[in-house]
């Protein structure tokens, strides 16, 4: 399957902005069954600097400065890309999850792909007893590594609510897990801590999700968004394999990943610095269309 993909940002500032520093990660990753075909970002104002590098874990990072005064800022990602990936049974068999939690903490990497990085709290992670606790019901002794997963990853989707209005970026992991509302990247952060909590290397993966509207009716332009799973390693057999809570179900070609880290602060699509302006009103705008 090939998809066009295009994410617009936009910001509007209250007062003129005389500076802004900005780090880009909107280009679409290579490997595990996807493929980069092509991608450009139009930046309006022009940058004074585009500056671009690997992080870590390696996403094309764009660094970009702008010094003219502006009152708006316009970045538009466009993407083609080939997914072909054959998804996980939901029941395909797993070594013992005690086995891959003991075999990871004695990795010998310190790799991006290594999975003892990703067995520690993280900036928006933090373990925590209550939600290690809610974990650890779907993993008794000896039960499938992948097998617990899938089973704690539906727990998430019949037992958290989605509400785009209950929370924010930075609202904690302690109150969502109290609530039990927020939006895929609340419930991605959720099941993370549950399984770093039992000592599980999982990985945040932001990207894309195609969406299909209802019959007859037709598919309106920004409707799809930027989406947000877990990514897990099951062991040096399996390795890592990406489980969707928001949805409850193990990642197809309808998944397109844009970026993998510790945590959303690892892999924000566009974050940075302002100087001039006390408010903004940020847009998000994402089409993914299926090519072919």
């Amino acid at each position: 399957m090939i998809y066009d993909i295009r994410h617009v940002t936009t910001y509007e500032y209250e007062n003129p902005v005389s500076f802004a520093r900005c780090t880009l990660r909107l280009e679409p990753r290579s490997g595990g069954g996807q493929e980069l075909i092509s991608h450009s970002v139009e930046i309006r104002p022009r940058p004074a600097e585009r500056n671009v590098r690997r992080d870590f874990f390696g996403a094309l990072t764009e660094s970009i400065v702008i010094e003219a005064a502006h009152r708006n800022l316009r970045i538009d990602s466009r993407s083609r890309v080939s997914v072909s990936r054959q998804p996980r049974p939901r029941d395909a068999a797993s070594p013992p999850w005690e086995s891959v939690r003991d075999i990871a903490f004695e990795a010998t990497s310190l790799g991006p792909a290594s999975p003892v990085g990703y067995v520690f709290a993280s900036p928006l992670v933090p373990v925590l007893r209550p939600v290690s606790a809610y974990a650890a019901e779907s993993f008794p002794s000896g039960a499938g590594v992948l097998k617990g997963a899938v089973d704690l990853m539906h727990r998430i989707r019949n037992q958290f609510r989605y509400d785009a209005k209950a929370t924010v970026i930075s609202t904690p992991l302690n109150e969502v897990f109290d609530k039990r509302h927020g939006v895929c990247q609340d419930f991605a952060h959720v099941m993370i801590a549950g399984l770093r909590g039992l000592g599980l290397p999982a990985a945040y993966v932001s990207g894309y999700l195609r969406t299909i509207p209802p019959a007859g009716q037709p598919r309106l332009q920004g409707a799809d968004a930027t989406h947000a799973w877990v990514s897990l390693w099951c062991g040096a057999e399996l390795g890592w394999v990406d489980l969707d809570p928001t949805n409850d179900l193990l990642i197809g070609n309808d998944h397109i990943v844009l970026a993998v880290g510790r945590d959303f602060s690892d892999v924000s699509p566009v974050d940075g610095i302002i100087v001039g302006s006390p408010k903004q009103k940020l847009g998000v705008a994402v089409d993914v269309l299926l090519v072919e």
